[in-house]
């Protein structure tokens, strides 16, 4: 009896999850020994022509990682979501669009003419920018063509389950490969991790106030940290309140506040939305210039209420009128 054959692949992220699948450790030869491994091409020596080559459906699970946000991803995602029975979005870019979804906060000239540019590493007056084709002596070279918006998996191709985190805790990994090598997956369309929020599994729960009030917020770097006291008791901007759980509260045990990596649960729509309504219900300050003196103490709202999830939530992305082009999602 032959093997289930599964398929790695890396889209727009940073490679985190790669390593993530390598620190399985000892038990990533259990995991060998059970399947065949057909693609992998940042560890393997595969080829789009070897996928391209499988019978549709021939690949029990493809686990595909990160963002869409280039037309070479978005070819490959369709060839593995066509090639494959099941498709797993590995990790927080995949599953709701991850760092690499900030760009949405920009338009693609911008970001372009920033790491081409603007740089302050860069030659001054270099200039020279990526262009989809060069007209070179030996014939024509080609490059994927980066798209204005950033996309999360689902938004691209079916997906059929979801394994969140920033890289996915390696225990969430290897219940999900057992589960399927079991047959004992839950409905498809389910978030391969606890439906708690992650306070629940939070070694300070017990000190977390009954009605908890912040009077100032901090950043790490600015108090002596209470490795016993809830971080939010402490004025420290922690999501734990509003982000799943299952990553054993890897942060918060090394003193560290939830970034909400693992998403939000099933009963959140979006999570930067959830997590902003969080935090000002929590603010003790009622007149309005206090409450604004607060806000501003969070120097990066979008980058930390959206850090992970800016593709997936309600907004997007940033429209902007001199892009009529871009199309509001549905």
């Amino acid at each position: 009896m032959s093997k289930p054959k599964i398929a790695f692949y890396w889209c727009a992220s940073c490679g985190g999850c790669e390593e993530a699948v390598v620190d399985l450790n000892e038990a990533i030869l259990d995991v060998l020994a059970a399947v065949e491994i057909v693609f992998w091409p940042v560890a393997l020596d595969f080829k789009r022509t070897d996928v391209e080559a499988l019978p549709d459906g021939s690949i029990a699970v493809s686990f595909i990682n990160g963002a869409v946000r280039s037309s070479e991803q978005f070819e490959m995602a369709e060839i593995l979501r066509r090639k494959s029975q099941l498709v797993v979005a590995f990790g927080s870019c995949a599953h709701t669009g991850g760092v690499p979804g900030l760009g949405n906060l920009y338009t693609l000239d911008q970001l372009v003419t920033t790491a081409y540019r603007d740089a302050p590493s860069l030659q001054t007056g270099n200039g020279t920018r990526p262009e989809i084709e060069s007209s070179v002596p030996g014939g024509t070279l080609t490059l994927p063509e980066l798209w204005q918006t950033v996309k999360t998996l689902d938004q691209c191709v079916a997906v059929d389950y979801y394994l969140p985190g920033c890289p996915p805790p390696v225990q969430l990994i290897v219940g999900a490969v057992q589960a399927i090598l079991k047959g004992e997956l839950p409905e498809r369309g389910s978030t391969l991790a606890p439906d708690k929020a992650l306070c629940e599994d939070c070694p300070r729960k017990e000190s977390k106030p009954e009605k908890l009030t912040v009077k100032e917020f901090h950043r790490p770097h600015e108090i002596l940290i209470d490795p016993e006291q809830c971080l939010l008791a402490q004025g420290l901007l922690c999501l734990g309140p509003v982000t799943r759980m299952g990553c054993e509260a890897a942060c918060t045990r090394v003193n560290m506040p939830c970034t909400g990596c693992m998403g939000a649960t099933s009963r959140v729509t979006d999570f930067g939305a959830k997590a902003m309504s969080a935090v000002a219900s929590m603010l003790e300050a009622t007149e309005a210039s206090d409450i604004e003196a607060q806000l501003a103490r969070i120097v990066d709202p979008a980058g930390t209420f959206f850090r992970y999830s800016l593709p997936a939530s309600l907004l997007h992305r940033h429209y902007r009128p001199q892009h009529p082009e871009e199309v509001r999602p549905t």
